[in-house]
């Protein structure tokens, strides 16, 4: 067996094109370009503006069965499918999210793709790439900053210091502070009350700029941010503090789309990175609107499952940006449907050894199929458009496992199976798949049925939760605590009470409890907070014990990362 070179040694040994060929490839000429290192460059915004006018082409979302500790490639497979698009002669790019630093040296250790499919320069991706997390970092503390100021300063607005809502963040995670207090040291170090830190991909303010359509929207949500109540019950913003405005400086660039390039010289866009388990988990619509003003085919993926950052693609994406998708590829592994059949017992912490997770098993794989993935692609059916299924082929994964999870995934309503071996061949790899969505595509323009979400935007907040909770995640009922009840209310009395609903929960399970595999019935959902986010335009509602604040494994992969004595990085990203 010949081992494949690792991700780190294949983006090495790349050529990178000038970022000016590769924008030409797209018609974006070099001085509608702001270069930010070797391969890679914003997009002005007259750029920007310009293509936002132009005939929109056709999007294509990749989404994925709940994911695993194995990983089932969804990047890979979106930047393989674009890779393969372009090697059959299509106008075609990506749209992907940022890498947070913190999955990056947490669990991950990198998330630009991998093996023969990725996006470069692969380093600096996974690590500053543009600053542009730094920039969401800074704004938001920028606001912390102003409102215990503003308290100390006289609270103008009368803040209920007791009563504030707007956390700080790190990119990074760090579960020790997830509850903290501050301005501790006396009367001199500001006014002492509890707070808390998230991880900047859960950031209001990440979520703004990824759903804003111009920089007036942008200035406009930042303003609208609700920071906390005050000690007479009403809701205190972001302009009352005076904060707006300079926020709104600190992401001028940040909110500018990045481009960058596929192994195979192909254009890709990154920008934004909120998680989908805690947040929308999609990229920003303006990088979206600059890609279809520009291709033909738009391949862009949303957060681990389907039940996550494809259920919010759906219904908070697609309701600012006026764009769904013209089909959906759905990502499925062997290994996967091993879990989620029960080969590796009941619940999804135990962690197999390598002959175990490779030891063929095809009645595992099938009960993995005809209950996981006969979940995912029907609840993405439901939504009015073709679901692909893309099987990301492994080494071990053998013909009969192959064809066993092929036939199922036939049975519960995929327009085409796809083995995809993007991984290990690039684009060629994924042909099949790229022509099978060509053809899904232009069928469903011609003759596809209309978009159909599970509700209209005007249903109240808790009646949103419950279809969620009933229809994509077939739980048996919703049960929202005292406290969370109280916060709704409160929520809706100012005026708050119809806006998207963004589900904060586990990626591992369709229930709130991630050793729940396969396609768990007859749970409850518990509902521990909702959090208003009036900037963004949405209400995020906390499910059972999910954190916004994630916290390092065992052994973290910062443990394996290193630099030598000329500046390499060395155990890093594959």
């Amino acid at each position: 067996m010949v081992l494949m070179a690792s991700d780190l040694d294949i983006a090495r040994s790349a050529s990178i094109e000038p970022i000016e060929t590769i924008a030409w490839k797209l018609g974006i000429s070099s001085h509608e370009l702001v270069p930010m290192g070797k391969g890679m460059a914003k997009i002005t915004w007259e750029a920007l503006s310009q293509r936002f006018s132009k005939p929109q082409g056709s999007l294509v979302l990749v989404t994925s069965v709940n994911p695993t500790p194995f990983g089932e490639g969804k990047t890979v497979t979106t930047i393989g499918l674009t890779q393969a698009l372009c090697a059959i002669g299509q106008s075609a790019t990506c749209v992907i999210r940022e890498p947070s630093m913190g999955p990056v040296f947490g669990i991950k250790g990198g998330a630009a793709g991998g093996g023969h499919s990725q996006v470069l320069p692969m380093e600096e991706i996974n690590l500053h790439f543009t600053g542009d997390l730094h920039a969401v970092t800074s704004a938001h503390n920028l606001l912390s900053a102003l409102i215990d100021n503003h308290i100390k300063q006289g609270n103008e607005s009368k803040l209920e210091s007791t009563r504030i809502f707007w956390p700080r963040v790190i990119d990074m995670n760090d579960r020790s502070l997830r509850d903290i207090v501050i301005g501790l040291g006396g009367p001199a170090n500001g006014n002492t009350r509890q707070d808390r830190f998230d991880i900047t991909a859960a950031s209001e303010v990440m979520a703004i700029l990824v759903l804003a359509q111009d920089y007036a929207d942008l200035r406009r949500r930042i303003g609208e941010i609700v920071v906390g109540e005050s000690i007479d019950g009403n809701p205190v913003k972001a302009e009352e503090i005076g904060a707006a405005g300079a926020m709104t400086l600190l992401l001028r660039n940040a909110f500018l789309p990045n481009m960058v390039q596929t192994l195979e010289g192909n254009p890709a866009f990154i920008h934004g990175g909120p998680f989908a388990n805690i947040a929308h988990g999609n990229s920003s619509i303006i990088a979206d609107r600059l890609a279809l003003g520009a291709a033909d085919i738009v391949v862009t993926e949303a957060g681990f499952g389907s039940d996550m950052g494809a259920e919010k693609f759906m219904h908070i994406k697609a309701a600012n940006s006026g764009k769904a998708p013209d089909c959906v590829v759905m990502n499925v592994t062997i290994r996967s449907m091993k879990l989620h059949g029960g080969a590796f017992g009941s619940r999804g912490g135990y962690r197999p050894s390598k002959e175990e997770l490779e030891a063929e098993d095809v009645d595992a794989v099938i009960r993995g199929a005809q209950g996981n993935l006969d979940r995912h692609i029907k609840n993405m059916a439901g939504f009015g458009m073709p679901v692909l299924v893309s099987i990301n082929r492994f080494e071990s994964d053998t013909d009969e496992e192959l064809e066993a999870l092929k036939r199922e995934a036939q049975k519960s309503g995929a327009v085409h199976v796809a083995l995809t071996e993007v991984h290990s061949n690039g684009g060629q790899g994924g042909v099949d798949l790229a022509k099978a969505v060509v053809s899904a595509v232009q069928d469903h323009v011609a003759n596809g049925r209309p978009f159909t979400p599970l509700f209209t935007k005007d249903v109240p907040v808790l009646e949103k939760v419950e279809a969620i909770a009933s229809r994509i995640y077939k739980a048996e009922g919703v049960e929202v605590s005292a406290s969370a009840m109280k916060q709704l209310s409160k929520f809706q009395a100012w005026g708050y009470g119809h806006l998207p609903v963004c589900m904060a929960k586990t990626q591992y399970s369709f229930s709130h409890d991630p050793g729940k595999l396969g396609a768990p019935v007859g749970f409850t959902i518990p509902v521990r907070e909702f959090r208003l986010n009036a900037g963004a335009g949405f209400i995020v509602a906390v499910l059972g014990n999910m954190m916004t604040m994630p916290g390092l494994p065992k052994r973290p992969a910062a443990l394996d990362m290193d630099m030598d004595e000329e500046g390499r990085l060395t155990g890093v990203f594959g």
